[in-house]
């Protein structure tokens, strides 16, 4: 889910939101994620116990406390986020939204943490680069219950998370580890959950002891295609993947196009939001081209995806690329490119947060913002 292109047509554009990849090795690691891929779906789980479920716990769901235990931490009524060995390839959060009639191991959406090294270009890929722990395709995620507790573990193992109390407001908070990666980046994450926004998850960046410099460290949602977003809101209106790549129809990732802060819609509260929608009041409907993967084949209710950044800064960018056909195959999109990769892009400063909703129905523009408020 990567791009290998990046758009001259960018709003404010430096070298900072532009950070490339060496292309050389894609292909080939383009199939081995495919087969990769296929693997852990038919067979999520490795291990010889089987784990246990996750639990609900008041307001949230938690890893039980009976070990091994599938590592799956958010709402009890909304939002999830899950680890590997779940089904899916390595490197990424995954995103449940079971309140659109998913299976509660249906993805919405995995999340990649890509970091740029300052005074490189290239980004780290989480899901691409070997193990230097194990050698397999994809970096080891770990869960904590301290940002103190770096030490790697066992992914069935999982902490429970820390529920605690913000005022009226009840919230679980995870930490998340990454292994180190090959440019020297070391990094991990705060996932936060409050009971009053049971759509999404914050997500925190920070280095770990001995990590390289970095310049950003970008958290990107990296599988707009299976919902086939196709629209963004903007402050001046709507922007579709055909108008930004209009006619392309090719089996690789478009250019990348990025927005100013100045493009992005404002909450009510001041935060910024990057909006993405389907172009279909119901996409469960489509008709697919013969041959194309079951997993693409979208099925519920049709929703919204928002990155949110509070109290942003002026730097902030939103990028998205797109495809016309689904990662590692030749089969078509139904109508045509949608957006693949979304994200907010900043210089990286300790503790940046953004928050990523996946909210029931189709964006309106603001002051109308009620669900991202539990409404």
């Amino acid at each position: 889910m990567r791009c290998c292109r990046f758009s001259s047509r960018a709003s404010g554009r430096s070298s900072l939101y532009d950070g490339q990849m060496n292309t050389a090795p894609l292909r080939f690691e383009r199939r081995r994620w495919l087969l990769t891929a296929i693997i852990v779906l038919l067979f999520p789980v490795a291990s010889g116990a089987e784990p246990s479920p996750p639990e609900v716990d008041g307001l949230w769901v938690r890893p039980a406390e009976t070990m091994p235990a599938e590592p799956v931490w958010g709402h009890a009524d909304g939002l999830r986020i899950g680890l590997w060995p779940l089904a899916g390839p390595r490197g990424l959060l995954r995103v449940y939204a079971p309140y659109l009639g998913h299976r509660d191991d249906r993805m919405i959406n995995y999340i990649a943490i890509e970091p740029i090294v300052r005074g490189e270009y290239w980004r780290g890929f989480s899901e691409l680069e070997d193990s230097q722990l194990d050698g397999i395709q994809g970096l080891r995620f770990w869960s904590a219950d301290s940002p103190d507790d770096p030490s790697p573990n066992d992914p069935t193992l999982p902490c429970r998370g820390v529920v605690a109390t913000d005022g009226d407001v009840e919230t679980l908070t995870v930490y998340m580890f990454v292994e180190p990666y090959r440019s020297g980046a070391r990094v991990y994450l705060r996932l936060r959950f409050r009971s009053d926004r049971p759509y999404e998850v914050g997500i925190a960046t920070f280095t770990q002891p001995r990590s390289a410099e970095l310049a950003t460290c970008i958290v990107t949602a990296t599988m707009g295609n299976f919902a086939r977003l196709r629209t963004l809101h903007l402050r001046d209106g709507a922007r579709t993947a055909a108008q930004l790549w209009p006619g392309f129809d090719g089996l690789d990732f478009t250019d990348r196009v990025c927005f100013s802060l100045d493009d992005l819609p404002r909450a009510p509260d001041g935060a910024a939001l990057l909006v993405a929608t389907p172009d279909e009041p119901d996409p469960a409907s489509a008709t697919y081209a013969p041959g194309t993967f079951v997993g693409w084949r979208y099925y519920g209710d049709v929703a919204t995806q928002i990155w949110r950044r509070e109290d942003p800064p002026s730097e902030l960018r939103g990028c998205v690329n797109g495809r016309a056909c689904y990662w590692a195959s030749e089969s078509p999109i139904p109508g045509g490119v949608a957006f693949e990769n979304v994200e907010l892009v900043e210089p990286f400063r300790e503790g940046n947060e953004v928050w990523f909703a996946v909210v029931p129905g189709l964006y309106e523009p603001a002051p109308t913002l009620a669900p991202l408020d539990g409404g």
